[in-house]
């Protein structure tokens, strides 16, 4: 599930706190949903990575992700999407690479990857398989950066918004700011507006 398949409001509901990652990829090998298995979820996207195990489908990943959340898996039906051997490497490569972004070539995926990737390994959820598979990916999308200018000028959907928020605004010079969430991306929002001489800025953000 990603930007491109589910309005923000699903997606918040299957999204993964660091904390809960390991306990969720030793779920998913004690159920035998797969033999190695890979969460990557950020604001944008929350995918599932599965290699081996008793054949899982679309349906049995998305009912276990739906009692895990404690949400109803109707919730789920047109919001997600599945890929397959060749085509789910391909799709992993793009989204390390960028490519699959909402701001396309934005940097910060390659390090959430490298941290979810991090955290299944620790969990011992990852394998021979797996193992190859990422470190393919993050070859490729070092090879990308090289030898493209994908990232020549690399625009995060945090830095975007506090630009456009200085076009319509003119400066934002001794303004005061009301961030809306305490996740990743309004972090970095508040890291580029500290560079626009605020008067302050608050923070709302909704308890779990």
């Amino acid at each position: 599930m990603s930007h491109h398949s589910a309005p923000i409001e699903v997606r918040e509901k299957v999204a993964f706190a660091p904390e809960q990652l390991a306990a969720a990829h030793r779920d998913l090998l004690a159920q035998n949903l797969a033999r190695e298995a890979l969460i990557i979820s950020t604001c944008n996207r929350t995918e599932i990575y599965t290699y081996g195990g008793s054949g899982p489908r679309e349906s049995h990943l998305q009912h276990w992700l739906a009692d895990f959340h404690g949400i109803d898996a109707d919730l789920l039906t047109g919001n997600s999407f599945s890929f397959h051997d060749a085509a789910a490497v391909q799709h992993l490569f793009r989204v390390v690479c960028g490519l699959d972004s909402m701001i396309i070539g934005e940097p910060q995926i390659l390090g959430q990857v490298k941290d979810a990737y991090q955290i299944a390994a620790d969990s011992d959820s990852t394998g021979p398989v797996l193992n190859r598979l990422l470190h393919w990916a993050f070859r490729v999308a070092k090879q990308v950066r090289t030898e493209t200018a994908i990232g020549a000028a690399p625009v995060s959907v945090a830095y975007a918004a506090v630009t456009l928020a200085r076009q319509l605004l003119g400066s934002l010079q001794g303004k005061r700011v009301l961030l809306i969430g305490a996740g990743e991306t309004i972090e970095l929002v508040a890291t580029h507006l500290r560079e626009h001489d605020l008067d302050g800025f608050h923070v709302a953000n909704r308890s779990p």
